[in-house]
């Protein structure tokens, strides 16, 4: 990226929370924790400490189907920068001192976000959508989980999440590419071998609602109907009609719910996609006494979005998501992760004109027939968080979609 003074670098491994069974949840998320607690010839404060020293930052993401490794870096900082990840990924320690006094953090984190509604009600919501499914499992996992690993079979795991047939390395910004493959060619090229994970299994979109009472001064709702997948060709369908129904404060039902009827402070809509599968998300902040109706409004406004589409809304949708598929492409991190989850999913990277093309070549009859895709299998997934009043929202949506 001509005229950066900077750099970002990502090491993106193909593989995370679903590649776990039930008795391993939250152990790539664990694994992440760990391998920086020493590395090659590293310590814990030296890999920090030797990032920063150059004026660089360093930091890691878990997610359901990806693990990413990043660092920031000054122009000249890649030597360094793969240096430090290439061990972290390839050679960590896997203390088992360092592990004890892990897992105790770990059980923070976990506290933290049962602690935290807009957080919890998240994952209640997708509990209910994939049912006995890695994808409706928290990353994080569970204290139980989290205490079964030791250091030997989470050593195992690591051999066999990051495998040199899921590890895709990208960078943007100042650099140089016959510099970059060289430097990719000495740091990792000895990658151990092993027998990756189990392929994934397929989730099956089960449904159904998690209303837990909670003393809170106002009710969390998250709404969630089947969606497909990144690599489905609805794709794009999808993320406009996420985008037409709550994507903005122009959205349908940002200008419904909140504007029109005062029913919710905060509302907004996603589409939330893995490889295979996704889901289209409602997230409300209401009072108690309007979540119900908060949620029946929701239904009403899912259905006249597929029963009509309005030219001017498919078309400010259309420019919103170009502008934020532009826009990332300013910052080099999100460029060198993008690319590397592009790598993963379809084995090239997408030009910027064909993801453009794609947006622009949705028209009406696509959003409605994304949109009885949603309805089809008549279920939906709910969690309500919040006072007793609340909790009749989810089934109040689901009444009001399937009757």
């Amino acid at each position: 990226m001509p005229g950066l003074e900077t750099l970002a670098l990502s090491v993106a491994i193909g593989r995370g929370a679903r590649s776990e069974t039930e008795a391993q949840s939250g152990w790539a998320h664990l694994l992440e924790h760990m391998v920086f607690k020493g590395a090659g010839s590293r310590s814990a404060r030296d890999i920090v400490e030797v990032i920063e020293a150059e004026g660089g930052q360093i930091n890691a993401a878990t997610g359901h189907e990806r693990t990413s490794y990043q660092v920031r870096a000054l122009k000249g900082g890649l030597p360094l920068g793969l240096e430090v990840l290439s061990d972290l990924i390839l050679r960590p320690t896997l203390d088992a001192g360092d592990l004890i006094k892990e897992k105790p953090v770990i059980s923070q984190e976990i506290a933290e976000a049962a602690d935290t509604p807009d957080d919890l009600v998240f994952e209640l919501a997708q509990a209910q959508a994939f049912a006995g499914h890695a994808l409706g499992r928290p990353i994080l996992g569970t204290d139980a989980s989290v205490a079964g690993a030791h250091r030997d079979t989470l050593a195992a795991f690591h051999a066999s999440l990051y495998g040199p047939d899921a590890i895709v390395v990208s960078a943007a910004g100042a650099v140089d590419e016959t510099e970059l493959l060289e430097l990719v060619e000495k740091t990792f090229s000895d990658p151990a071998r092993s027998t990756p994970p189990p392929p994934w299994t397929a989730p099956a979109f089960t449904g159904g609602q998690a209303p837990v009472i909670r003393a809170l001064e106002q009710a969390h709702l998250v709404l969630l109907l089947p969606a497909p997948g990144v690599r489905d060709p609805d794709y794009f369908a999808l993320r406009l009609f996420a985008e037409i129904l709550g994507g903005g404060m122009s959205s349908r039902l940002f200008q419904e719910v909140r504007e029109q009827r005062g029913l919710a402070y905060a509302i907004d809509a996603y589409a939330d996609t893995h490889s295979d599968s996704g889901v289209l998300g409602i997230y409300a902040g209401a009072a108690a006494a309007d979540a119900a109706e908060a949620a029946r409004v929701c239904a009403g406004q899912i259905e006249g979005l597929i029963h009509h589409v309005h030219d001017a809304e498919l078309a400010r949708a259309k420019a919103q998501l170009k502008a934020a598929t532009f826009m990332a492409r300013e910052s080099a991190l999100a460029r060198a992760e993008n690319a590397a989850g592009q790598v993963l999913l379809f084995d090239r990277i997408l030009p910027l004109h064909e993801t453009a093309a794609a947006i622009d070549a949705v028209e009406p009859a696509d959003i409605a027939r994304l949109g009885g895709r949603l309805l089809e299998a008549g279920v939906c997934a709910g969690a309500v968080l919040g006072p007793k009043r609340a909790m009749k929202a989810g089934l109040a949506f689901e009444s009001a979609l399937f009757g």
